[in-house]
């Protein structure tokens, strides 16, 4: 993109006095984002997920049918305690941190009130691998339970925190670190800047950015999560693999380089792709309710 795009208006920009209150408005509604995203996305998370570490060939919609048959619709709500309260948290950082990183980056550019594009996509990279210290071990017991299909007394996991206090106790928590640096750095950084490009569209034809309709939000912020998601999928991959893997004797190796070479050697370049589909899918009302929802939230907030 080019650097000459007009800069989208920051949040901030929209008031002419100084609020001591920001970051907390910043994480408030950063929360209420991704609460939004939860809701609306789990199901297609969960079927992702599943598809993506089969070990036998499957589809999207044979994993649908099965969950169904075997599981009845609450099974596509699996383990969502924990992102209810993880992903509203990792949202909350992921945004606060790329609100703040804008502050910063105004408050040094010379007295100019808005950001270049690469400044954009450097706030998004740095809430990305801020967050994922967060979302490394909040997604690995997500992962953990979503695929777990034993039942009552046969289940691995009795819930959360037995999750946790497993993983715990074979060094595993925070298994699939390395990945998520890579797919959440790059990933937020595409992620806003693609946003605020969009945004900024908007205000070059005369219109504020709290004038911009719920249904454009939602429109910008369903094109911003598929550009995340087309550029780091691979990675997310090779994340869930090592995630799902055995925890004592992994058998797809425990770094990125092993686990790629045996998703390759089983699957070809398409095992790369599976569960791509749901992805997408989800996308686009996952990320859309995400920012439109955070927007709201921010003008509601003052």
């Amino acid at each position: 993109m080019s650097e000459e795009f007009p800069t989208p208006q920051l949040i901030d920009d929209l008031e002419t006095k100084h609020d001591n209150t920001r970051v907390v408005k910043d994480l408030l509604a950063g929360t209420t984002g991704g609460i939004a995203q939860v809701l609306v996305g789990q199901p297609f998370d969960t079927t992702k997920v599943r598809v993506q570490t089969s070990s036998t060939n499957t589809t999207a919609v044979r994993v649908v049918k099965d969950l169904l048959k075997n599981e009845g619709v609450l099974g596509f709500y699996k383990g969502t305690l924990t992102p209810l309260i993880g992903v509203g948290a990792c949202v909350s950082l992921q945004f606060g941190v790329n609100e703040a990183m804008k502050r910063l980056f105004r408050s040094t550019n010379n007295g100019i009130q808005t950001l270049s594009l690469s400044q954009y996509y450097t706030c998004g990279l740095a809430g990305g691998l801020t967050n994922s210290f967060l979302a490394a071990p909040i997604e690995h017991v997500r992962i953990r339970l979503q695929t777990q299909t034993g039942s009552g007394a046969g289940r691995e996991y009795k819930g959360p925190l037995d999750c946790i206090r497993k993983l715990k106790s074979h060094g595993g928590l925070m298994r699939g670190l390395t990945p998520t640096l890579l797919r959440e750095g790059h990933g937020c950084g595409t992620y806003f800047l693609v946003y605020e490009a969009l945004i900024a569209n908007q205000i070059s034809q005369g219109t504020k950015r709290t004038d911009i309709p719920a249904w454009k939000l939602c429109t910008f912020g369903a094109l911003s999560g598929v550009s995340l998601w087309i550029m780091i999928y691979p990675i997310d991959v090779i994340k869930s693999v090592m995630q799902t893997d055995n925890l004592a004797n992994p058998k797809y190796g425990k770094s990125i380089s092993s686990v790629a070479k045996n998703i390759y050697a089983k699957n070809g370049l398409m095992g790369f792709l599976k569960g791509f589909g749901p992805t997408i899918v989800r996308a686009a009302p996952a990320n859309g309710a995400t920012f439109a929802t955070f927007e709201l939230a921010m003008r509601l907030l003052g």
